[in-house]
């Protein structure tokens, strides 16, 4: 048993656009099923979802066989919870409002064991198959994929330090908390915010790393790839599940 390859973190090395998906439902039923719905890779949300460790893995393992890569985002920068996801098998995070460089490092940390980082070891966690994979714990960081969102206009003051920080792959922009620190709240369509991240995409670009956002906007999701966007997440799983059934209901309903 060999230690499994992280296709996403690869395509974003190789600059290969990554098209996602946002997932909020918490089931490894929908989980399974979008996984082969054509998408690269899927969020599986913890910070704005009700989605705990067990939900997790549940949906790690309806997610694998197929071609879209899992990526988790936990609910904070936090060592304990990096430490659980990995040992269940995630290897590819998006750790929410990240401000500075000393965040993001401790970002890095949490995601490799000692001396390059932090990680607590453990003997035989699923992510090292249940102890089948040779030398897990000393490969496993070759396939660690970490995302870093920024999401307000300080962080956006540090992006540079924040992307130059070693271990850092990709740098996601949180549009909806960034247009409401700028004081557009629930616009993140809105002018200015969409050049702050025009300008925000270039100088991640410039330090080496992936830009990466979130917007069911179909124009907004061209014009962010025809700037540069590396891994966009073009819809969410609940919203997909609302139009659509809003939709169909009202195709049979008398006016």
């Amino acid at each position: 048993m060999d230690l499994p390859i992280n296709h996403f973190k690869r395509a974003l090395q190789d600059g290969k656009l990554q098209v996602g998906l946002w997932s909020h439902l918490c089931s490894p039923i929908s989980t399974e099923i979008l996984g082969h719905c054509g998408f690269d890779w899927m969020v599986l949300d913890m910070e704005h979802s009700p989605n705990e460790l067990p939900h997790i893995l549940s949906q790690l393992q309806a997610l694998k066989g197929s071609p879209t890569m899992p990526v988790v985002r936990p609910p904070w920068n936090d060592m304990v919870t990096f430490k659980r996801l990995l040992d269940v098998g995630a290897q590819t995070l998006i750790v929410p409002y990240i401000q500075n460089a000393e965040e993001a490092r401790r970002a890095v940390a949490a995601t490799r064991y000692p001396p390059q980082g932090l990680r607590g070891y453990a003997g035989a966690p699923r992510a090292s198959g249940y102890g089948r994979i040779k030398d897990y714990a000393k490969r496993c960081a070759d396939e660690i994929c970490l995302l870093l969102q920024i999401e307000t206009v300080e962080g956006l003051g540090h992006l540079e330090e924040i992307a130059a920080v070693e271990g850092v792959d990709g740098v996601f922009i949180g549009p909806g908390d960034l247009s409401a620190d700028m004081g557009y709240l629930g616009s993140p369509g809105h002018p200015e915010v969409v050049a702050a991240i025009d300008d925000a995409f270039r100088r991640i670009r410039a330090c080496g790393k992936a830009p990466g956002i979130l917007t069911g906007d179909a124009a907004l999701a061209q014009h962010f790839i025809d700037i540069g966007g590396l891994f966009l997440a073009v819809g969410a799983d609940q919203n997909l599940l609302r139009d659509s059934a809003t939709a169909l209901a009202a195709r049979f309903k008398k006016p």
